[in-house]
Order: structure tokens, then C-alpha cells, then sequence
């Protein structure tokens, strides 16, 4: 008779504790595989292109399964659950490099007429803000009169092509995106951006491991942790992007 909060076991040889940690390591590692390609992956914030929004140390969760299902080793959409719309902050494969991805701001969709006039953002003729939107240079570039001219200050206007988007950093005046390079296309995107999990800061141009080895110093040296070199920005941590 068992009793209530006894557990039958399977008859059969017992498993060796090497054998069931293994079984055990390989199902985490397929969840993970199949969690990272259909659901949720994590990127990290390399430049400043989209400050103030996001900050060169922070750490970001990205939806995959906002816009659809995707096949993981083209990334081409088998399943449309919705649509990026305007406003939504995107991670995509970037156009001119595949080995890099990007991340950027949708501020139009396909059939979108845009155009800047002097820093101003025109979609279909009528003035938007972008209340994330930043400048900080104050001078205006004229619009291109060669192919050379940076268009950063003045563009189009230009009609957004089907299944396709016009991206800007919100550090408008240092962002490289679709002014420069065009388009992203449906099938370059890797999901929508969802909150920041973790997030550090120290001294530009480091990387974690050294901004960390930094900090580290200063606590054995000086018996007092150097905020200068590495800092974690906790008021950041859980933050969602919008």
C-alpha cells in the first residue's frame, strides 16, 4: 500500500548518477537551444546610438516570438503573428554585414512616405516626434547635392517598400541606420527588443571582463571598489524598452 506523498518507482535497473546528470545536462541544453531560437535570446549594447533609450554596458532579453515563428538557420518567417509597428525597437541582421546584428527604432512601415528636413522626421507629410529622440550636435548638414553628402539632416523623401522598415538610433545625430544603408527587410529581424537585465558601466571603450579586473584592483589595492572602472547601474536592471 503507498501511502499519501509516497512515489511508485519504475521497475528496471537504476541509473547511474553520471548517466541521469548527463540526461539531465543535454534536455538543459536543447531547452536552452530551443528557448534562444523560437523565444527569447540576449544581446549587449556595444555603441551609443541608442541613447539615452539604451546605454553602451546594458544587457538585453529580445522577444523572437513577437513577430512570428522563424525557421532558426535561415530566420525566415514560417509563422506572421503580428507586425513590427512604428515605435517598437527592433534587433535585426544588419543589411551590409550578416555576422553583425543591429538595433534600432522602427519609425516607419512598408508604404510610409518618409522624409528629414533639418533634423525634422516627416511621415506621410506630417511632423512626428519621437519623444526618445535625441540630438546633440546642433549644426545642420544641407541636403546631399552628391552621392557623397552624408544625409543625416535632410533625406528623401522616399516610399518604404513592402515587407520592409525605416530604422533610426534615437542618438539621432550619431546613428548609423537607414538613412545611410536603406532598408530592413521582415526576414532580417531577430525580435523586439523586451527589458534590460543587467547593465555596467566603466571606462569607454572596455570590455566587461576588463572594466571588472579594474574594479577588482582598486578593492585589493585600496581596499575600496573603484566605480570608476566598473559600476553596476542597478536602477537600470528590469527596465523595459520602449
Amino acid at each position: 500500500m503507498v501511502e499519501e506523498g509516497d512515489v511508485r518507482r519504475a521497475s528496471g535497473p537504476k541509473k547511474s548518477i553520471l548517466r541521469e546528470y548527463g540526461e539531465s545536462l543535454i534536455i538543459a541544453i536543447i531547452l536552452a537551444l530551443v528557448i534562444r531560437a523560437f523565444l527569447v535570446q540576449a544581446f549587449s549594447i556595444p555603441s551609443g546610438s541608442m541613447e539615452p533609450t539604451l546605454l553602451i554596458g546594458d544587457y538585453l532579453l529580445v522577444n523572437k516570438f513577437a513577430y512570428g515563428i522563424r525557421n532558426p538557420l535561415t530566420n525566415k518567417v514560417l509563422i506572421s503573428l503580428s507586425e513590427p509597428q512604428r515605435g517598437d525597437v527592433v534587433v535585426f541582421i544588419f543589411p551590409r554585414d550578416p555576422s553583425k546584428d543591429y538595433i534600432k527604432r522602427v519609425v516607419a512601415v512598408p508604404g510610409d512616405r518618409v522624409e528629414i528636413r533639418d533634423k525634422q522626421l516627416y511621415i506621410n507629410g506630417e511632423l512626428t516626434q519621437t519623444p526618445q529622440a535625441v540630438h546633440k550636435d546642433p549644426a545642420i548638414i544641407p541636403r546631399a547635392v552628391r552621392s557623397t553628402d552624408p544625409p543625416r539632416d535632410n533625406f528623401g523623401p522616399v516610399v518604404v517598400p513592402p515587407k520592409s522598415y525605416f530604422v533610426l538610433g534615437d542618438n539621432r545625430d550619431y546613428s548609423f541606420d537607414s538613412r545611410f544603408w536603406g532598408y530592413v527587410t521582415l526576414d532580417a529581424l531577430r525580435g523586439k527588443a523586451l527589458l534590460i537585465y543587467f547593465s555596467w558601466a566603466g571606462e569607454r571603450g572596455g570590455t566587461f571582463s576588463q572594466a571588472l579586473w579594474e574594479g577588482l584592483k582598486g578593492l585589493v589595492t585600496n581596499f575600496s571598489w573603484d566605480t570608476e572602472k566598473f559600476r553596476i547601474r542597478w536602477e537600470r536592471l528590469g527596465r523595459l524598452i520602449h
